[in-house]
């Protein structure tokens, strides 16, 4: 049997107990890729149903993957037509319900996500608040911070031997 990106499976990891498993941890191939806490990330953004305006500061609940975690409109880029992707107005100052727009949005616990192009099920989001969907939104790009997360004794060996070989190139 193979797993897809975006299915889910069950597992069981060496020295990991169910119990320190919370809802939105990712697994991830600690050697190739490992997953990386998000510092703030660059999103289009289609507002569906808000009813007032959202301006830099909104701090609703987006959904992602499994995770649940208030993220901050720190800036609104750019207004861009919904069809087309063409930029409409740059810095707006506000944005409302039909609008499509480029925003630059900062979680405000540990969230890991990344660009829809890579993996799509980790960038794809909606925005919750009210008790209701008043915007769903993709990735485009992912400020990366350090990896926060446990890795394995191989994948420490790996990244000792990636570093080690770049280090004789110098």
């Amino acid at each position: 049997p193979e797993a897809e990106p975006g299915d889910y499976v069950g597992f069981n990891i060496k020295n990991v107990a169910v119990k320190e498993i919370k809802r939105g941890f990712v697994a991830s191939n600690s050697k190739d890729d490992p997953c990386k806490e998000a510092v703030d990330f660059e999103a289009q953004v289609i507002i569906m149903n808000h009813p007032g305006k959202i301006s830099a500061g909104y701090t609703p609940v987006l959904d992602c993957h499994t995770s649940h975690i208030a993220c901050k409109f720190t800036e609104i880029k750019q207004k861009i037509d919904k069809r087309t992707g063409k930029m409409l107005e740059e810095n707006p100052k506000e944005i409302k319900t039909g609008d499509a727009s480029l925003c630059i949005l900062k979680p405000t616990k540990p969230m890991v996500v990344e660009t829809f192009k890579q993996y799509a099920p980790l960038g794809r989001f909606a925005v919750r608040d009210m008790k209701q969907t008043v915007a769903v939104g993709v990735i485009k790009s992912v400020c990366k911070g350090e990896s926060t997360g446990k890795s394995t004794k191989s994948a420490v060996k790996a990244a000792k031997a990636k570093k080690s070989l770049k280090q004789s190139m110098i």
